[in-house]
């Protein structure tokens, strides 16, 4: 990597040339910086605005899952077959599915050999558990924490390395030439945040061959939201280059604590906590789960199952089933006002037809469940304890005491499945641009818990490989690079510039921009999408955009960061609601974790009111058979396309084949 200086207009910016500048530095991230250093290619550095921030560092669950091929027991798996299951999530490529499935034990290991703590027997055998969307039993845990944990080796593998790590720089935009097939990413524009008083206000250049960027998914949207507060994803970066996104209509929203955020499943719910609801001031306290089940068994039942069916899916909210409670407490929180809480302190008491709960009235899966583990104590938090002690020991460290106190619940955003198109080598349609992690959007509809991680390691060590081999190139020269980036640095430049200290009783300030995006998005693009109210509020998130770019303002260079990261958000869920516009009007219904109102539809429960009936999307429908691209054209539209989702492809693989085209280095290829 090469430090230069360069003067643009009668600014002088720094310039950093190398190979590959991956942006982010989550687990997807690092992994991308630390493979493509194993692979060879040493010119490559980690920008990041502030490391350790990001959702794999930050997140996490009762027992965090990483979904990966079968490596233990009797049951026979194979790569084939964990492809077809994550293909029958739909809107999800075959070959996509193929690659992650074929990569997941390489990537696996790999963190293993890195030192990731995944439980294994004494023979050897990585054992593995059941989550949603599973059929096989292919899911571990490192704990609570798995995800940081990844992000802890991963991160120390960088400083061993030694990877130059840019901190606390925010990246504002990319930088691109050409037109059309032909454009290509050829580097970034940087704000370093300590140096936000100098006289280019802390912008860096960076001439790159390759932009990898995993930084996430678009947590900044959402008003009712289990991202980090720090993850807030830049979307916006990619739109301005018109990289094509595809099933931005697909997100994954559940059940998650409010005051520390942090998701409620897997043996949060397998305990049978109370449900208890209250008014704003925590009074009037309700059991209102109690109306809805005709008996406790069946209510204590469908509590246990929300552990790993914990993702709100319309498929399960009939008939009793546990996605009933994710409606019932959006119909507390947000349709009434109230407050709903966890009380692991006491169980269900029922009431009126409901008997107090206990253990035997359980189905016999779950009381077997609880039964084998050990778990049949006189409370939800000894039976926690007994199951989960450090899913106890988390709230603990972050100031809430289960055993003293009940935890607020919302029904929030948790997983953006949607993201940005990527070739099988994880290359967008822009040349040297690589989304990876989040921000890559292969997941399709659902995806069985913990894939998401797999999806991350695997599509950064593809994107290496690839890298490594076909984008090995030197960058341009500094004088060319000044000459291709120059209207753009004046541009983004001047922008800054003018979102500096003038105010007007028109100025919007980026608090004000942000909390109008994120009522937007949760009340009408997250977990209940009313057409009506999506196609009126598409229209509305525009205007904000529009407005945003002319008359956002900041006291001083300072807060530049915060001025466009609300630009990127406005920007952001302006493409996400066009998305979702689109869905619906090719007749789209509910589906994945997503509930449309339909008053055609049904009802999941008869004690529920008129808006919550709706109807199921049906493989036969065009949405379930194409996949939605959009991407923005350089006058600022939103253009829309459906392509035909990619079959799984033929098995072929005749060793003499396959082993003639390595040899003669065919298999790392292009890609029509």
């Amino acid at each position: 990597m090469k430090r230069s200086v360069i003067r643009v207009g009668r600014t002088a910016y720094p310039v950093y040339s190398l190979n590959t500048l991956v942006v982010g530095s989550g687990a997807a991230g690092l992994n991308a910086a630390v493979r493509l250093h194993q692979f060879g290619q040493t010119d490559v550095a980690v920008v990041t605005d502030r490391f350790g921030a990001g959702t794999s560092a930050n997140s996490g669950s009762d027992k965090q899952t990483y979904y990966k091929l079968s490596l233990a027991g009797d049951r026979p798996d194979s790569a084939f077959d964990m492809a077809r299951d994550l293909f029958a999530g739909g809107s999800m490529h075959g070959d996509i599915a193929l690659a992650e499935a074929q990569g997941s034990p390489e990537a696996f290991f790999h963190l293993v050999g890195l030192g990731v703590p995944f439980p294994h027997d004494r023979f050897g055998a990585y054992v593995g558990y059941k989550t949603d969307h599973d059929p096989r039993q292919r899911a571990t845990s490192a704990g609570p924490l798995t995800s940081r944990l990844m992000f802890r080796a991963l991160a120390a593998e960088v400083r061993r390395r030694k990877v130059r790590v840019f901190d606390r720089h925010e990246v504002i935009a990319l930088l691109t030439e050409g037109a059309g097939a032909a454009k290509r990413v050829i580097g970034a524009i940087a704000l370093d945040r300590t140096k936000h008083r100098s006289a280019n206000l802390g912008f860096v250049l960076f001439n790159a061959t390759n932009v990898v960027l995993a930084t996430g998914g678009p947590g900044g949207m959402y008003e009712h939201s289990v991202y980090p507060e720090s993850q807030t994803g830049s979307h916006g970066l990619l739109f301005e280059t018109g990289a094509v996104a595809q099933n931005l209509t697909e997100s994954q929203y559940g059940l998650a604590s409010v005051k520390f955020r942090w998701n409620v499943s897997g043996t949060y719910q397998q305990v049978v906590p109370r449900y208890i609801s209250t008014d704003a001031d925590v009074g009037d306290e309700r059991e209102f789960l109690n109306d809805f089940f005709p008996d406790m068994g069946s209510l204590a039942t469908a509590i246990f199952l929300k552990g790993y069916q914990w993702p709100f899916d319309p498929r399960k909210a009939a008939d009793g089933g546990s996605s009933l409670i994710d409606i019932l407490v959006y119909e507390e929180t947000v349709i009434k006002g109230r407050r709903v809480f966890l009380d692991f302190r006491r169980n269900p008491a029922g009431g009126g037809q409901l008997k107090p709960f206990e253990p035997r009235l359980l189905a016999p899966e779950a009381y077997a469940y609880l039964e084998k583990s050990g778990a049949l104590q006189a409370t939800p938090i000894a039976r926690l304890l007994k199951m989960n002690r450090p899913a106890v020991d988390l709230y603990r460290s972050h100031g809430i005491d289960l055993a003293r106190e009940p935890l607020a619940v919302a029904v929030c955003a948790q997983h953006n499945n949607g993201g940005f198109k990527g070739s099988i080598w994880w290359e967008s349609n822009v040349r040297g641009l690589f989304p990876i992690g989040e921000a890559c959007g292969t997941h399709g509809v659902t995806r069985p818990g913990g894939s998401a991680l797999n999806a991350g390691q695997v599509g950064s060590v593809r994107a290496a490989k690839f890298i490594a081999r076909r984008r090995a190139e030197r960058p341009m020269s500094v004088t060319a690079f000044v000459r291709a980036t120059k209207a753009q640095v004046l541009a983004k430049s001047g922008q800054a510039r003018a979102m500096i200290g003038r105010k007007d009783g028109r100025a919007l300030s980026p608090e004000s921009c942000l909390a109008a995006v994120r009522r937007r998005m949760s009340a009408c693009g997250a977990a209940v999408r009313h057409p009506e109210e999506v196609r009126a509020e598409k229209a509305a998130a525009r205007e904000l955009w529009l407005r945003a770019r002319r008359e956002v303002r900041v006291p001083s260079g300072r807060d530049l960061p915060k001025a466009f990261k609300a630009l990127d958000l406005a920007l952001t869920h302006t493409v996400y609601l066009e998305a979702v516009g689109e869905y619906l009007d090719r007749g789209g219904k509910s589906r994945g974790s997503y509930l449309v109102p339909d008053p055609a539809g049904r009802k999941p429960h008869p004690g529920l009111g008129e808006r919550w009936a709706f109807s199921l999307a049906e493989p036969s429908d065009f949405v379930s058979g194409n996949i939605l691209e959009v991407w923005l054209d350089k006058n600022g539209r939103v253009r829309k396309r459906w392509l035909p989702v990619r079959p799984l492809p033929a098995a072929d693989g005749w060793f003499e084949t396959v082993w003639n085209d390595f040899r003669k280095d065919r298999i790392i290829a292009e890609e029509d």
